[in-house]
């Protein structure tokens, strides 16, 4: 940069030395003053600035008050920061006195709220001085000029917003049981519990899925005991019930003539039905029994001392024993969904043969983003009452730089159904409009949303919380992630997020042209700046005022790029 940038920032001015004998003021010495950041830099949406000065003795007049307030000065206007007053040691009040004959330390810290047009600017600092009743009149003094504001290319605009996601299967899996019960200390099939409509029911289900031409199925039996009895009972027990119901079974398919895979098991002792059942009833004394069960492993003294819990073994006897005397049939099945091809040609061809889910699915399956506009749009003509597809509009307005029209979509999704992605979404547009306390509400509503780490990431970005915003982007490979790890310094990392975006655009040259700035790298500013400018011209003149570039102005090769 220009070496006028680097010097300290010329005068404060601001503090003059008044003489015992004279009312005449005389700005403070370059060499007492030091301001930084050199030059100013915007951060979070302020440019703020410290200004340290050391003020010899003799210098302040016992009887004089100076207010001091910096102001910079832009093009059609200026900005001012907090004003300061001192005062001699003869004045009345409460600001800080400054001693004539020690002299004294000041700092003033100011923060200006960030426009565009400050990038080219003066700091002024600005006097109100008084020696007794007596105003006197002193001009601006300027103190430095410029503002590097590579902080505010966040762009909210630029992320990714919400997807409300479908939840299409291509294969659905599904488990139906139908129980066959046997009395105490018997394997024996029940004609009874062989004719119940459960079982014919299970049986027509089986029939239906090995006919279905998209569904497969496939058979479980599951014998069990209940845990009464002894292990070597229940052991043979339920060993001959598992054998009784495969045979049944293997005979209701031969005659139905269907053919699946069958798989039988048995279970000596049913301990974790048990469990099960006593925890989800109302019997007296059931956390006791449960206690037991979690104390003892062995099956025989969980028998011995569950029975010695007379007040409860009855109504166990009689209301949770029974039901694990049993064979548990379960028929898997898959049901085997539409193909990539036969859901994308029905959204354009006939959409109302597919399901909600699919619709949205079939959004995915195309990368023009008009198309999944359009599905989007069917999907809420067909299925008004979705969230999902509102939102997904929005999304694609979104994405197409419409932001009323996305907000509104964002609206009408919460107005169907409140929900994470598009209070997300509309953080985003808040963003956008400069209203971080809003966004920040809202993205505290979006937790478990994909993109919000993106989200939170540009949030802090421009909150001036850099590495908050690094941390949030992750992985991310986005002019915003870039442009955070640029901030912290990581400017070796920044480059790489850089090349690896999907599609640069001017904005990404632009920043690989600030890596290349601050690392030294002259021929890659030039290379890159060529290659912002010419996707965006309007960038050669942000350059040519970028002090990330002031070094380079007598370059020759810069020079032509920006005129």
């Amino acid at each position: 940069m220009n070496k006028k940038l680097f010097l300290p920032f010329l005068a404060l001015a601001a503090i003059f030395a008044f003489s015992s004998c004279s009312n005449k003021l005389k700005p403070l010495a370059e060499e007492y003053i030091k301001a930084e950041p050199q030059p100013l830099e915007a951060v979070g949406g302020q440019v703020p600035v410290t200004i340290n000065a050391t003020i010899p003795a003799k210098w302040f007049n016992k009887k004089a008050v100076v207010t001091v307030t910096p102001v910079l000065k832009y093009e059609g206007g200026e900005s001012y920061g907090t004003a300061y007053t001192y005062q001699g040691e003869k004045v009345t009040g409460n600001n800080q006195v400054i001693s004539y004959k020690e002299g004294g330390n000041v700092t003033m810290k100011s923060s200006f709220p960030y426009k565009p047009e400050m990038k080219k600017s003066e700091l002024y600092l600005r006097f109100d001085a008084k020696v007794k009743n007596k105003t006197v009149k002193l001009p601006d003094v300027k103190i430095g000029e410029g503002v590097v504001a590579t902080s505010e290319l966040a762009d909210a605009g630029t992320a990714n917003p919400a997807l409300a996601a479908d939840k299409f299967q291509r294969i659905i899996k599904e488990a139906h049981d139908a129980n066959i019960m046997f009395l105490i200390q018997q394997a024996e099939l029940r004609a009874k519990e062989l004719k119940k409509e459960e079982i014919a029911d299970w049986k027509n289900l089986v029939k239906g899925a090995d006919e279905a031409p998209n569904q497969n199925v496939s058979i479980e039996i599951s014998a069990y005991a209940s845990p009464d009895g002894g292990v070597k009972l229940n052991t043979g027990l339920a060993e001959r019930r598992e054998q009784n119901t495969n045979k049944y079974l293997a005979k209701e398919l031969k005659k139905a003539k269907i053919d699946v895979p069958v798989d039988a098991r048995y279970t000596a002792q049913d301990w974790e039905g048990f469990q099960e059942l006593v925890s989800k009833s109302n019997i007296q004394d059931k956390d006791l029994v449960l206690r037991v069960l979690s104390m003892y492993n062995d099956p025989e003294q969980r028998e011995a001392e569950i029975k010695n819990i007379s007040s409860v073994f009855t109504v166990l006897a009689d209301e949770i024993l029974p039901q694990l005397r049993r064979s548990r049939l379960t028929a898997n099945i898959e049901i085997i969904g539409k193909s990539d091809d036969e859901i994308a040609a029905l959204a354009q061809s006939n959409p109302k043969e597919l399901t909600v889910e699919e619709m949205l699915y079939a959004a995915t399956l195309t990368n023009d983003n008009a198309k999944k506009e359009a599905i989007y749009k069917k999907t809420i003509e067909l299925y008004p009452n979705d969230y999902r597809a509102y939102n997904n509009v929005g999304m694609m307005r979104f994405i197409n730089g419409d932001l009323n029209a996305a907000e509104n979509m964002f609206n009408k999704a919460n107005q169907v159904a409140p929900n994470k992605e598009s209070n997300m979404n509309l953080g985003l547009i808040a963003l956008t409009k400069g209203d971080q306390a809003k966004a920040e509400q809202l993205f505290g509503s979006a937790a478990g949303v994909n993109e919000l780490g993106e989200a939170l990431g540009v949030l802090y970005l421009e909150k001036g919380e850099y590495a908050k915003a690094v941390n949030s982007f992750g992985s991310i490979k986005s002019n915003n992630a870039a442009l955070a790890q640029i901030m912290t310094k990581d400017y070796s990392r920044a480059q790489q997020t850089l090349n690896a975006i999907a599609n640069p655009d001017a904005t990404t040259d632009y920043l690989k042209a600030v890596v290349a700035a601050r690392t030294n790298n002259s021929a890659d500013v030039i290379s890159n700046l060529k290659a912002a400018i010419a996707k965006d011209s309007k960038l050669a003149h942000e350059a040519a005022i970028d002090l990330e570039f002031a070094k380079y102005a007598a370059n020759s090769d810069f020079a032509a790029l920006v005129k």
